[in-house]
This record gives structure tokens, C-alpha cells and sequence, in this order.
């Protein structure tokens, strides 16, 4: 078996309206399908780069900072400047970081899962 590549990253949301409007508005994905019923996903991005919105049985405890967990979903982009600006304009509060080889901006979505939105500095 070898493994291809990511197909999509599922993430359990509080309210999937606001969720999709933050996937499709904030970060430009295209949403993919229209659910039928409230138990099914919703589709956002195209194949390799996609997150299925599940709408959340329950609200989910506090989480502390790097405990364990799903700790982020990280998505490269070409240009770390126009993102920061794309963030600023839907008002979305983000933090900076220089790792050296990439230079990242980390945010949170609705639920507080952590997206960051990376380039790599050659």
C-alpha cells in the first residue's frame, strides 16, 4: 500500500452556516456539495485540499494549548502577505510566526479549531 496524498480533514462544527461562510469567504473554498439532511457533511475545497463540516452532536470541553489532539491544519499558500490581508478584511485576528525555512499565520475558525497558512522561504 502506498499512500497517495490527503484526501480531506473532518471536523465536527457548532453551526455549520457560520463554518461554511469562514471555509468559503476567509479562505476561498469551494463548497462541493449541498446536504440533504443534518447529519451529512458539507464538502468545501477540491481534491487534496478539502474539510467536511459535520455538524457537532455536543459542544466539546475546553481544550488547553498543546494538549492532545488535532493541533492544527496547516495549508501552504503562494503568497503569506495577500492571506494576512484576505484574514484582515474579514476581520479574522491571526498570529505572525518566522519558523525559520517558513514564515506562518495561525487563526482560529469558528469552533476554535487551528488553521495555519504557510509559505516556505528558500
Amino acid at each position: 500500500m502506498e499512500l497517495q496524498r490527503l484526501d480531506h480533514v473532518s471536523l465536527n462544527v457548532t453551526d455549520r452556516a457560520r463554518s461554511i461562510t469562514r471555509y468559503r469567504d476567509v479562505l476561498g473554498l469551494q463548497q462541493l456539495n449541498q446536504p440533504t439532511a443534518h447529519d451529512e457533511p458539507v464538502f468545501l475545497g477540491q481534491p487534496g485540499l478539502q474539510f467536511g463540516l459535520f455538524r457537532a452532536e455536543r459542544r466539546s470541553p475546553a481544550r488547553e494549548p498543546e494538549s492532545s489532539g488535532l493541533r492544527h491544519v496547516a495549508l501552504v499558500v503562494d503568497d503569506l502577505e495577500a492571506a494576512q490581508e484576505r484574514l484582515r478584511s474579514h476581520g479574522v485576528e491571526f498570529r505572525y510566526e518566522n519558523h525559520g525555512n517558513a514564515l506562518s499565520v495561525y487563526f482560529g475558525d469558528p469552533d476554535g479549531h487551528v488553521l495555519e497558512l504557510t509559505t516556505y522561504v528558500s
